[in-house]
């Protein structure tokens, strides 16, 4: 019997495994080819062509002041009526992109009077921007810090992340020769223009919060693009302009590295609070949801309040009859299960409205208006039922009724039925009232006089035009077996 054969017949075992590493090896080194060339940027750099592009975007004077003014002014509207699309729209065609990027790239190639030229103009851009959102809030009649302006006042690291990745996208859209439409949407995803225009805001309202709030994230995005460029800059191997010594090289270094840090810092901690405060935001919901209910009062606003220092406050507002307390001790027993131990609930329900905020006052509308249109709808599915209701009442044949009629109107009459017929003539519907009458005579002398009224009297007694009547003489001989009663009648159609 001949024996299966392979192709590394004859071959060690040892030699088996090095052909495998040796294909291994080399399917290894073509993926490390194709990720080189996939993601390598250094051969499509343009570095004359990118600086000189910078630089002329670096000034603002003439156009670009007014652009700036008209983009800023559009952006304020959008953040006091809370309009987002309104604010990219302003984002689009904003010119602030141009001092940010030249401070990153005259850092990086070592070029101070560009340097200066741009602080100086970012300086210009800043004015600029601040006086006329601050005008604008000034003299505009809404006043109320909608949620548009309230996202720009607490940045956290998150943002330092969007900028910086944000500058890296922006400093590789502008080092190609193909322009695209990166740098605008690296305005937009960065959010430059409203933190100066809610800064103008909280200049504008006397909230200082805000202003610091917006100028610190203004300053995060602005000092993290310019990162994001110098870090380009330098690995692209952009042309030194003026060549320093090592040892300043590398305190310039430090002072980098310890004003991010500076920056950089609270932002950390401002996203550690927020992480913090959303998580036990979650558990309070998850408590409320899981539990906080009564039949007879409807929650109009919860408020969760954490003071340094002191418990965890939720206030739960209600509106309608009042809680009993045994209920609320349930609800502050389970609150364990859920890690609120240190929290605090504290019930409220106002007995007017005089006694409640506006943010109460519209929940409740709010709820009450949902309520109301449930209602209606109930209502309308009501009076659709009792339209139905009449409608069948109103096609129910009263036989009962005219069988007494009948025996006393015509004695000799054995029994009779009545039936709707539905007839569909070339998609026409009709309703025909159909009459079956059993006469008991020994002779038919006069029967089709009384046919004839019992036809007009049926019409009138049932209100219908028109009555086919079928008529039948019964056997005396069956009469005399069968229960004589006019009551007997067919079901109704």
């Amino acid at each position: 019997m001949a024996e299966n054969t392979t192709p590394t017949e004859g071959q060690s075992p040892e030699e088996q495994a090095a052909e495998h590493s040796s294909a291994f090896t080399t399917s290894l080194r073509y993926f490390r080819m194709f990720i080189f060339r996939t993601l390598r940027i250094e051969g499509n750099a343009h570095p004359m062509e990118t600086i000189e592009s910078i630089k002329a975007d670096i000034d603002f004077k003439g156009y670009n002041v007014w652009i700036l003014i008209f983009s800023i002014l559009i952006a304020s509207i959008g953040l006091n009526v809370n309009s987002g699309a309104v604010v990219i729209g302003a984002m689009l065609i904003s010119p602030l992109m141009g001092p940010i990027l030249g401070v990153g790239l005259s850092l990086g190639i070592n070029d101070w009077v560009t340097m200066k030229r741009s602080l100086t103009n970012f300086a210009v851009m800043f004015t600029v921007s601040i006086i006329t959102s601050t005008i604008y809030f000034l003299l505009t009649p809404l006043v109320d810090a909608q949620s548009e302006l309230l996202a720009r006042t607490r940045p956290t690291l998150l943002d330092v992340f969007v900028a910086f990745i944000g500058g890296l996208a922006g400093i590789l859209a502008a080092n190609r020769k193909i322009k695209t439409n990166v740098v605008p949407g690296v305005a937009i995803a960065t959010a430059l223009m409203p933190p100066l225009c809610t800064a103008g805001f909280g200049i504008a309202t006397g909230q200082w919060s805000f202003f610091f709030g917006a100028f610190y994230l203004f300053i995060i995005n602005s000092i993290f693009i310019s990162l994001a460029t110098f870090v380009i800059v330098r690995f692209l191997n952009f042309p030194i302009k003026e060549f320093v010594d090592a040892q300043k090289a590398k305190r310039t270094r430090r002072y980098i590295a310890a004003v991010l840090l500076v920056i950089a810092g609270p932002s950390a901690y401002t996203f550690y609070n927020v992480v913090t405060e959303s998580v036990f935001n979650r558990r309070v919901d998850n408590f409320i949801n899981e539990n906080v209910s009564f039949e007879g009062a409807e929650l109009v606003k919860k408020e969760v309040i954490r003071e340094p220092g002191e418990s965890t406050k939720i206030n739960l507002v209600f509106f309608g009859e009042p809680i009993p307390g045994t209920l609320i001790e349930s609800w502050r027993s389970k609150l364990g299960a859920y890690d609120l131990e240190t929290a605090e609930i504290r019930v409220v329900q106002p007995q007017s409205m005089e006694q409640m905020n506006s943010e109460e006052v519209t929940k409740l509308v709010d709820v009450f208006s949902q309520s109301q249109m449930q209602i209606q709808d109930k209502d309308q599915t009501i009076a659709r039922l009792k339209l139905a209701l009449e409608e069948e009442e109103r096609k129910r044949l009263p036989l009962a009724q005219i069988s007494k009629e009948a025996q006393e109107l015509y004695p000799r009459l054995h029994s009779f039925a009545l039936a709707r017929m539905v007839e569909y003539n070339q998609g026409e519907m009709d309703t025909l009232m159909m009459a079956n009458l059993k006469w008991a005579v020994p002779d038919t002398t006069g029967l089709q006089k009384q046919i004839k009224t019992i036809n007009r009297w049926l019409c009138a007694r049932l209100v219908v035009d028109t009555v086919a009547v079928k008529s039948e003489i019964v056997k005396m001989k069956k009469v005399q077996t069968e229960t004589k009663s006019l009551n007997k009648s067919v079901p109704n159609l």
